[in-house]
């Protein structure tokens, strides 16, 4: 029956099909900008129908140039992706532009290309992850990005939108459910036309991109990782840094050639003296306070590839990440290397104690609210830096209009503290039930660096190859609403209880705000007594 009814139903759909294109091509998602380069850049957009695929551009609103490129299907109906390539740039440089298919025309917009590393040009990048649709606040995503990004750009650094932000980064689940079609439009580009029509656009894949053929379509992603995985871990340099993606979800967080690919990339930009800092994004955090379910220890190894990079290259680096969805900020024990979860710009929050969470040493701040991550790049040759700052929209309890709620300056070069003072115990019979180790005052010649963290270790061999004790505490512990490390000033700490009748190696070192940590101070002895 179905055999006798379906050329029928074909020649309805396509009566439907033509009858919708007898007028005129709309634009149903305004142009977004991607895959910028120096010299080049991508512009993409989506029409109703209509095969014309042609930008406008020039560097002034005359637009005196034009640029073609293509267009293809995006759900098997007569909608059409359009995707143009527009080279032979300058670097640096301000350009207007606009987009035409058929009548349906945009309005002119702006877009600013990329500077050469050589060019030492500092700038911004916004990370934020997991504006997937709430439905019981379905315009959050629209909040942070014009109420919050915008407002917050136009006040702090006036002038236009391009010339004040480079990048967006977006650590996945872009939608609710990547295979329907609607929500692309309307939950995620829409809301945010006013960003990505200015500023390129970088995403990785969440769970919610469902793998989706939507996203590979939609997006036009670097072409430079493993050829048979195409646009699922790319990089991408901008100045003195690259950009990173990579995807941490089921199927691909186990395969052996994203690693090997990202080692390799590692230990390219650990060569080239143009990069400072390396930014990696992927979905899934490692270690997660607020929802432990959510954790994916795969995500692990590329923790540990980081951590290697930047010790060893001197070069700092940062895995952004969501899933959870709330603001995090931690740093590795040993290397220059942060962890921030930048959600969540849309979905729903996971609140304190609502899931089954964790206090992890690694992390100083945790906060249960909607946001964005501002990253300060500052690329002085002799100096280069980059600043961390989350801004804040609050929650259901907290309203907060684009506050500021934490930030963090990493400089390249290093700014080791004084060495700490071991004072007591030294040479000393002590008791067993807990020692309380004390060291000197914290110093450092750096301009505004104070005490942030103490490290100490207690041993039975002088070469601390094996540890007895070993404590890592932060100036700051925010987590649940609470600072757990308040009225601790870092200089004494108490250990566990130790074998009695032994004699004990015991040192500490001291680390400021910005993750330079002092050397090991001199290694001081104390025994403890008979019980």
């Amino acid at each position: 029956m179905l055999r006798t009814f379906l050329p029928i139903i074909l020649l309805i759909v396509t009566i439907f099909q033509l009858s919708a294109q007898s007028g005129e091509p709309t634009i149903l998602i305004q142009p977004y900008l991607q895959d910028a380069t120096p010299n080049s850049i991508k512009i993409a957009w989506e029409t109703s129908f209509g095969e014309e695929s042609l930008v406008e551009y020039g560097t002034t609103p005359k637009l005196e140039k034009k640029a073609k490129g293509v267009a293809f299907d995006i759900n098997f109906s007569s909608a059409r992706i359009h995707e143009v390539k527009i080279e032979g740039l300058e670097r640096f440089t301000d350009y207007y532009y606009r987009v035409r298919t058929g009548k349906a025309v945009s309005d002119i917009f702006q877009f600013k290309t990329p500077p050469f590393a050589s060019d030492h040009q500092s700038f911004n990048i916004v990370a934020m992850s997991d504006m997937q649709i709430d439905h019981n606040n379905p315009d959050k995503w629209s909040e942070v990005v014009n109420d919050g990004l915008l407002q917050y750009l136009k006040k702090e650094m006036k002038g236009k939108l391009p010339d004040n932000l480079a990048l967006v980064l977006l650590p996945g689940d872009l939608v609710e459910n990547g295979t329907n079609y609607g929500q692309w439009r309307n939950d995620f580009f829409n809301p945010a036309e006013k960003l990505f029509s200015q500023v390129p656009v970088y995403p990785v894949l969440g769970n919610h991109e469902k793998n989706s053929i939507f996203y590979f379509k939609y997006f036009s992603l670097p072409e430079n990782g493993t050829p048979a995985y195409a646009e699922h871990w790319w990089y991408k340099d901008y100045g003195n840094t690259r950009v990173i993606g990579l995807n941490s979800n089921e199927g691909y967080r186990d395969l052996k050639e994203q690693y090997d690919w990202l080692e390799q990339v590692l230990d390219a930009t650990a060569k080239k003296q143009d990069i400072d800092f390396v930014f990696a994004q992927l979905h899934h955090p490692h270690k997660s306070e607020l929802w432990i379910p959510g954790e994916e220890e795969s995500s692990g190894k590329v923790v540990q590839l980081l951590e290697k990079f930047s010790t060893k290259s001197g070069k700092p680096s940062i895995h952004f990440f969501g899933h959870t969805h709330g603001y995090s900020r931690g740093q590795s024990k040993d290397h220059k290397h942060l962890w921030i979860n930048v959600a969540s710009a849309g979905g729903a929050i996971d609140n304190w104690g609502e899931f089954e969470g964790r206090d992890y040493d690694e992390f100083t701040v945790t906060q249960d609210e909607h946001g964005f991550v501002m990253v300060e790049v500052d690329a002085d040759p002799l100096d280069p830096k980059f600043t961390i700052k989350r801004i804040s929209r609050g929650n259901v309890n907290v309203a907060r209009d684009n506050e500021m709620t934490d930030s963090i300056t990493i400089w390249k070069r290093d700014r080791k503290p004084q060495i700490p003072e071991t004072v007591y115990p030294k040479n000393q019979a002590v008791d067993t039930m807990g020692v309380l180790l004390k060291a000197g005052k914290f110093n450092s010649s750096a301009t505004g660096a104070f005490h942030a963290a103490s490290h100490w270790q207690v041993s039975i061999f002088k070469d601390f190859s094996s540890l007895e004790f070993e404590s890592w505490k932060q100036f700051e512990n925010w987590y649940y609403v609470e600072n757990r490390q308040k009225n601790d000033d870092l200089t004494d700490e108490r250990t566990e209880r130790l074998d009695d009748k032994t004699i004990f190696f015991w040192r500490v070192r001291y680390r400021d705000q910005n993750l330079n940590w002092s050397d090991w101070s001199e290694v001081a002895t104390f025994r403890t007594k008979e019980r």
